[in-house]
């Protein structure tokens, strides 16, 4: 690689590296501090009320943050959320090693860090568009580099914290979560350049920095919000997402577990086959970075959709035995990680630069409302009908909505692509 090109690439590749460092952050505190106010309290209602309270502000501020993110900059946006971030998780971990940390400021503390975690990430998916111009890489490639550091982040990060817990303890492990924070931060103030908007973008950044009421601010969201109601392939594809991903949840958070313990009685399964489907999404999210340029849009993200979806749930249902199982979830993973370029690339296209942090954050945010409503589901499915007849359920479910974009013709239009509309 040339000078000139690690100075294109450098900065998207360095904000993509701390985008992974952070996410691994999240990944650890997802168990480390469940973890730690198991092991403080003995209760099962104080863990699930301290994740509630961390992940509900982090979804509201994803859904909600967009024109505070406007005022503040992208990267100064990100860059402050870790920062915060790192700060709220340090605080958890001294005032528990002091013993200083009662039940109410714990939840405010979470609760605190969830919301900043939130408004950062809103932050994450309009800085690549930018970031790929200046690498001279499509948009494919990036949303496939950066989708792959997800991928990649929670294939180790959560892991990781069981092996971080059982070494260091839930509070040795909670440090290392805020250092994990800080160190994203430290990359991006570094590494990653602020971008100077496009004259549209930046006279329309001019007019969100002048308008700081209330009203104005609502004004912005609903803006963002009349933009996403009238694009109709949009809004097909987060009514896909939000089912998928609840009747994914049933499946991760549910059937599988079930399925180890009460047909294969090994807990090892579940790692081995949860492990396989992560590895294969983050096969295909890279193959789909490497080569996603020169494909069809359509008919790959609607075949690739269809076939990722429901055979995990009919493999679960049809047999014990762990290794076609896992061979089932490797190969319906690489085939679920091919659309997600896909539609990284057609959201940066479809929605102007200056609705990009409101738009998007909306639709990540509302992607994640399945998630909570998914373990339920699951939970309530297995219980009234068994495990066997809840996946074929719940496949036969997954079928219809994934055949959907080979049927419907507004899903066409991932194929067209619009110049000049997301300027």
């Amino acid at each position: 690689m040339t000078s000139a090109a690690v100075r294109r690439r450098g900065p998207l590749l360095a904000f993509v590296s701390a985008y992974f460092v952070s996410a691994t952050g999240t990944a650890l505190s997802a168990v480390a501090i469940p973890w730690l106010v198991l092991v403080t309290t003995g209760s099962a209602v104080a863990t699930g009320v301290v994740g509630f309270v961390e992940m509900a502000p982090y979804v509201l501020l994803q859904a909600t943050a967009g024109p505070l993110v406007d005022r503040l900059g992208l990267r100064r946006a990100f860059l402050l959320g870790n920062l915060a971030a790192a700060v709220a998780v340090f605080l958890v971990f001294l005032l528990g090693e002091l013993h200083a940390l009662p039940f109410g400021a714990l939840l405010a503390l979470v609760g605190f860090a969830g919301a900043v975690r939130g408004a950062a990430d809103s932050a994450t998916n309009p800085m690549i568009p930018p970031l790929a111009r200046l690498a001279h890489w499509s948009d494919e490639r990036a949303v496939g580099i950066y989708s792959g550091a997800n991928r990649a982040a929670l294939l180790i990060g959560l892991p990781l914290a069981g092996v971080l817990v059982a070494l260091l303890g839930p509070a040795g492990t909670v440090l290392l979560d805020s250092i994990s924070f800080l160190i994203a931060a430290t990359l991006t103030a570094a590494f990653v350049p602020v971008i100077a908007p496009a004259p549209a973008e930046a006279g329309a950044k001019a007019n969100a920095t002048a308008r700081v009421s209330v009203r104005g601010y609502l004004a912005e969201l609903r803006e963002g919000a009349r933009f996403l109601r009238g694009d109709r392939l949009l809004l097909s594809l987060l009514v896909l997402i939000v089912v998928t991903n609840l009747l994914d949840q049933a499946m991760n958070a549910v059937f599988l577990p079930v399925w180890a313990h009460d047909r294969v009685h090994d807990a090892v399964a579940f790692g081995l086959v949860g492990g396989a489907s992560g590895l294969g999404m983050l096969v295909g999210v890279l193959l789909t970075a490497w080569g996603g340029r020169r494909l069809p849009r359509w008919i790959t993200f609607a075949l690739c959709t269809l076939l990722a979806s429901a055979p995990p749930f009919f493999a679960v249902a049809g047999t014990d035995a762990v290794l076609p199982v896992a061979v089932v979830f490797f190969v319906c993973g690489v085939f679920g990680g091919v659309p997600n370029p896909i539609v990284g690339a057609v959201q940066f296209e479809r929605v102007p630069a200056r609705l990009q942090t409101r738009v998007l954050g909306a639709m990540k945010a509302s992607a994640y409302l399945g998630i909570p409503f998914g373990s339920l589901f699951g939970g309530l499915l297995a219980q009234a009908v068994g495990l066997t007849a809840a996946c074929v359920a719940a496949g036969a479910v997954m079928l219809v909505v994934t055949i959907a974009p080979l049927v419907f013709p507004v899903w066409r239009g991932l194929d067209r692509v619009e110049p000049g509309l997301a300027t």
